[in-house]
């Protein structure tokens, strides 16, 4: 049993950098990957050298495997590995075969996501390209050159074509993985099944966990500079339509939006993937192309939008966001407002959950008394060597209901806000208990079975797919039946 609790944790892992991969390709697998076209009667890839009119082959790599209409080149294991290690993941306890299984399941998810017709949007994949080469280009100081170099690739187009095709699959084999385990449930006997089926010597231990509340103070904006910058959105309307000044150089030079400004601020829209803010989305699909809204505000703050052109359920736009800046003396109000709440709950007059209902200026979590949610459990509870780095750095050394400092935070578009932070609940170490640790246990069941589940599916999937392992590759000791034995 324990080696079971040591596998799921492995499989997760696993799983959160197959996520990772899907997202930012600079720390993706960035192996080739490409559809057979018909069927490979040779085990090694080769290319014709054409020199003083004689003919030869060149092997430039070995096919370790195909799997229904995917490849696996020996170059992709090794691939795999530097990039796991430049992620800083400890490659010492993954086995060359271990990781080799796990390419064979991804390209087993994809073969098949494709043969029940999932579906994945090319502009999304389109627009996961054009964020990875932007992050890209940051690594090389902006230099295509040295950036297509180390990759050694011709032209910018075959490598957004690679980089296409590597985000497609993933994102097959994503989609196919979440539809085996999607109806996958879990009963409270199941739960209690499985707990009691781990020994008591093994039973796992959970680390410390705490609960951490804030209440936040955001500087106010005058509607004085709200309306500087709809004047200024206006102005380059006018110049537009006007004066024929070109929409996305005006974005280049002035948007401060960090993802589009660079590319004229072009985003492509679906009306059936709403990925945008609901403004923004209502705002670019009433116009006509070549037609510019009138300024607008969102959450990010005021833009205008160009629609560029219509074609079928995608819209491509240009916009212009533009934030209003807070005053100097804003920001000053804002701590001293701060500082006055910080008293009132330290002299006793007012509880830190009433205060943060009455003062906080965090929507999320003001109702809830100021409680943090945690991202990834979606309950309360933060581990403590799991936690976030600056959350930690900000309450690792507040003791239970100890109020905080005013703490100054600042993003990365340079705004400015104050927290006070306080922990409201601690839980030790301990090793696992079934009525104090219900939901983490139930986590555990539930991906046992998830993973019962896909390991079914393989079992089955495996036998009716067309799948060649060559050379060494066939010594591997598999969990799964890929030489159909």
């Amino acid at each position: 049993m324990l080696l079971k609790i040591n596998n799921l944790k492995f499989i997760t892992n696993l799983r959160d950098i197959s996520i990772l991969c899907i997202t930012i390709l600079s720390v993706s697998f960035t192996y080739a990957q490409e559809v057979i076209k018909e069927e490979i009667k040779e085990e090694k890839v080769t290319k014709k050298i054409d020199s003083t009119n004689k003919q030869s082959a060149k092997k430039i790599d070995g096919v370790a495997a195909v799997v229904g209409d995917y490849i696996i080149l020996d170059s992709d294991i090794d691939k795999a590995y530097l990039q796991l290690q430049a992620q800083g993941v400890n490659t010492s306890e993954i086995g060359k075969c271990e990781l080799f299984g796990k390419l064979l399941e991804d390209k087993l998810y994809a073969h098949h996501a494709i043969q029940d017709s999932i579906e994945v949007s090319d502009a999304e994949i389109r627009k996961n390209v054009d964020y990875q080469i932007q992050q890209f280009l940051q690594q090389t100081n902006g230099s295509m050159e040295k950036l297509l170099a180390f990759y050694k690739k011709d032209d910018e187009k075959s490598f957004r074509d690679e980089m296409f095709e590597i985000n497609k699959a993933n994102q097959l084999a994503s989609k196919m993985q979440a539809k085996i385990v999607e109806e996958v449930e879990i009963t409270p006997e199941e739960i209690r099944s499985f707990f009691n089926k781990i020994p008591e010597e093994e039973k796992p231990t959970f680390g410390t966990e705490l609960k951490v509340a804030q209440i936040v103070a955001e500087p106010k904006v005058s509607e004085e500079a709200k309306q500087k910058v709809i004047d200024r959105l206006k102005q380059f309307k006018a110049d537009i339509v006007e004066n024929g000044a070109s929409f996305r150089s005006k974005a280049v030079l002035y948007s401060e939006d960090p993802g589009s400004a660079s590319k004229g601020g072009k985003y492509t829209l679906n009306r059936k993937q709403p990925r945008m803010v609901k403004e923004f989305r209502q705002v670019a699909f009433a116009l006509q192309e070549g037609e510019i809204s009138e300024p607008f505000k969102t959450e990010f703050g005021y833009h205008i939008i160009m629609l560029e052109k219509i074609r079928g359920q995608e819209y491509d736009v240009a916009h212009i966001l533009l934030t209003p800046k807070v005053s100097s003396k804003a920001i000053k109000d804002a701590k001293e407002r701060l500082e006055k709440v910080r008293q009132r709950i330290v002299e006793g007059s007012i509880s830190f959950s009433e205060a943060a209902k009455e003062a906080s200026d965090e929507k999320e979590t003001k109702n809830n008394g100021g409680q943090l949610i945690n991202p990834t459990t979606q309950d309360y509870n933060f581990e403590l060597t799991r936690m976030d780095p600056e959350l930690y750095s900000q309450i690792q050394n507040l003791k239970d209901d100890e109020i905080s400092l005013v703490l100054k935070e600042e993003d990365r578009s340079r705004n400015v806000k104050f927290k006070l932070l306080t922990v409201t609940d601690r839980v030790d170490e301990h090793k696992a208990d079934y009525a104090q640790d219900y939901l983490k246990i139930k986590q555990l069941a539930l991906e046992e079975k998830k993973i019962k589940a896909i390991e079914k599916w393989q079992e089955s999937k495996i036998l009716d797919t067309y799948i060649k392992i060559s050379g060494e590759h066939r010594d591997c000791k598999f969990s799964g039946n890929w030489l159909k034995k």
